[in-house]
């Protein structure tokens, strides 16, 4: 075909797709406002769920050969995971040397991801920072699925969520994600008033899994 099927329009543009392998319908665009959006090719209206976290533009995206999370690289020079189903990261990566990253690659096991940056080298990362590589002994296997066991019974606890999703940012990044907080709080507020100060019905509030698209072209 020389003209696509359907095409969506968005108010910036996005720099990688990547197609869930799981979920053939489903897709996740790596886009230049920060943010990852998620898409039904079916339904395309909307986004599905809107990733957040990064604080710069978002310039490759991968899945994971499970379908279950993907894997992101930002001009903030740090590389995140995502659930597929999840607004922010559950693990964040990041060096003093590696620079802006442009491309992130999953290896076929999902055990590892490639990254590679600005500096002109190629990182290798374990999907899951605290797995242990190498031989398990069948006591150690069963204390860590103890572990696990309980930190899943107890994560709705505030204390122990705070926890488990800490992650250290390097001092300008979390400067910078504290700065776009601050401005987000802020157009909240003056959305509100406007709309407390605006006739009943005369301004719409649209979710934001909407607000960045333009139009559908089919």
């Amino acid at each position: 075909m020389s003209s696509p099927a359907r095409k969506l329009i968005m108010k910036t543009r996005c720099n990688s797709l990547c197609w869930n392998p799981r979920e053939p319908m489903n897709f996740t665009a790596a886009n230049e406002d920060t943010n990852c959006y998620s898409f039904d090719a079916r339904k395309l209206n909307e986004a599905k769920v809107v990733h957040k976290g990064h604080v710069s533009a978002v310039m490759d995206v991968d899945y994971n050969p499970t379908g279950r999370e993907f894997v992101t690289g930002s001009y903030d020079r740090t590389v995140r995971i995502f659930n597929y189903n999840g607004d922010h990261s559950r693990e964040i990566y990041h060096t003093k040397r590696m620079q802006r990253v442009f491309c992130v690659k999953y290896t076929y096991d999902g055990t590892y991801l490639v990254s590679g940056s600005d500096d002109t080298n190629l990182r290798l990362w374990k999907s899951k920072a605290s797995e242990q590589l190498g031989v398990i002994l069948p006591r150690e296997r069963k204390k860590q699925e103890y572990l696990d066991a309980v930190k899943a019974r107890y994560n709705h606890l505030p204390e122990i969520r705070r926890i488990d999703k800490h992650r250290h940012l390097p001092k300008p990044i979390y400067k910078a994600g504290k700065i776009r907080r601050a401005m987000i709080d802020a157009e909240s507020r003056k959305e509100e008033r406007r709309r407390a100060h605006s006739a009943p019905g005369s301004r719409t509030m649209q979710p934001f899994r909407k607000r960045r698209l333009i139009t559908e072209v089919e």
